[in-house]
């Protein structure tokens, strides 16, 4: 059983450090070990390794790393889609060693073979497509065209011009500066795909994220069939409970089925468990962007609504304080009338204004099937779109 402690444990630590990696900043970890695991993976870590190699090797070495850094980080690079190849690569090709053997098996038809090898092929498809296709480049011949596509809503998008790019900034528009470039109803910029996700390419990028979801719950349930089969085919419940005596009940078989499956086919739980655990990434990522696509707001809109709030609360407190300040020296200069509480009058007064103020007013929400509409058939996609562009031309 230690055998099986060990992959329990290692199944434990992988996870843990997977969810601090990736979701450690969410505010329901705030205080927790996952916030500072996170801290200490984003952050702590690398600020202790560039002291040690500052140490060992002093300055040369230490700008040698922020030369990798600024490389890695700030500047478009295939390092992400080199390791998402390599990590599906690598993947399939240890499914189809352990278990394609099996297959057809009790279970499974030879069918699996082929339909395996089309979904990891759609599969980088989707992330071929997501990295090389255009997220939505404004430029000076078509900016006119974004300018009447999206209006300002003059809460989060103002008329303003591009610094860098020196031609007006549509709204929903961002200029990454990653790819040097202003994007259409920019979302983000995704490292995995070399690319920014914009007006054009979003469509692609949700297929990519639903598509590896579905493929990771496939290839997971494709494996336990397998297991299932073997277990099956070998007659180990049968084995266990007429030559070894075992209760023939689950909660009797349960551990020596595992430990067997654990001692026969180990690196398949472990594929099950690594498949487990990205659908589950997967999914959370795939429900955040669907949400944002059907509420019509960008991953980039959702932060600058955050700021705008953060700044219109600073602006009620401020105003509470004056008016509750205004309240006192006007207490102290009248006698003999009944003032209502202080405490009651500044919360009710906060909290109405706090109600007025503070409404997210997003101007793009036109309903459930127009915002999908516009993610599956972007506006610069659109016959009247192309038609603007030629009579503009």
């Amino acid at each position: 059983m230690s055998l099986h402690w060990a992959l329990i444990c290692h199944g434990l630590i992988t996870l843990t450090i997977v969810v601090s990696f990736l979701c450690g900043q969410w505010p329901i970890f705030q205080g927790t070990p996952i916030s500072s695991i996170h801290r200490f993976l984003t952050f702590g870590a690398y600020q202790y390794f560039l002291r040690f190699i500052g140490a060992v090797f002093g300055d040369r070495g230490t700008n040698l790393i922020l030369s990798v850094e600024y490389y890695c980080c700030d500047r478009p690079n295939p390092i992400l889609q080199l390791i998402y190849l390599a990590i599906i690569g690598t993947t399939y090709y240890i499914i189809v060693k352990t278990s394609f053997s099996y297959i057809p098996g009790y279970y499974l038809s030879e069918v699996h073979r082929y339909a395996s090898s089309l979904a990891v092929a759609v599969g980088i498809l989707l992330f071929l497509v997501t990295s090389f296709s255009d997220p939505g480049t404004v430029k000076a011949d078509n900016v006119s065209r974004y300018l009447s596509a999206y209006p300002y809503d003059n809460i989060i998008y103002t008329e303003k011009e591009c610094p860098t790019c020196k031609i007006p900034k549509p709204a929903r528009s961002k200029h990454c500066s990653l790819c040097n470039r202003c994007v259409a109803r920019f979302d983000h910029h995704c490292g995995w795909m070399n690319n920014c996700i914009g007006e054009r390419n979003t469509r692609y990028f949700l297929a990519f994220l639903l598509w590896h979801f579905l493929l990771c719950i496939y290839g997971t349930i494709a494996i336990g069939l397998v297991l299932a089969g073997r277990l099956k085919e070998l007659q180990i419940v049968h084995v266990l409970t007429v030559y070894y005596g075992v209760d023939n009940s689950l909660r009797s078989l349960a551990p020596y089925v595992v430990q067997w499956l654990l001692d026969a086919h180990n690196t398949q739980i472990l594929l099950m468990v690594f498949m487990g655990v990205v659908s589950l990434l997967l999914a959370g990522f795939f429900a955040y962007h669907a949400n944002l696509c059907l509420t019509n707001t960008t991953t980039n809109e959702t932060f600058k609504w955050q700021d705008y709030i953060s700044w219109q609360k600073k602006l009620i407190e401020a105003r509470a304080s004056t008016a509750a300040l205004k309240a006192n020296i006007a207490g102290m200069t009248t006698e003999g009338k009944p003032r209502e509480s202080k405490c009651k009058s500044f919360f009710r007064q906060s909290l109405l204004q706090d109600t007025e103020a503070i409404v997210k007013k997003n101007v793009y929400d036109k309903g459930f099937f127009h915002n999908l509409y516009e993610v599956v058939f972007p506006v610069s996609t659109r016959a009247s779109f192309l038609h603007t562009k030629s009579k503009s031309g």
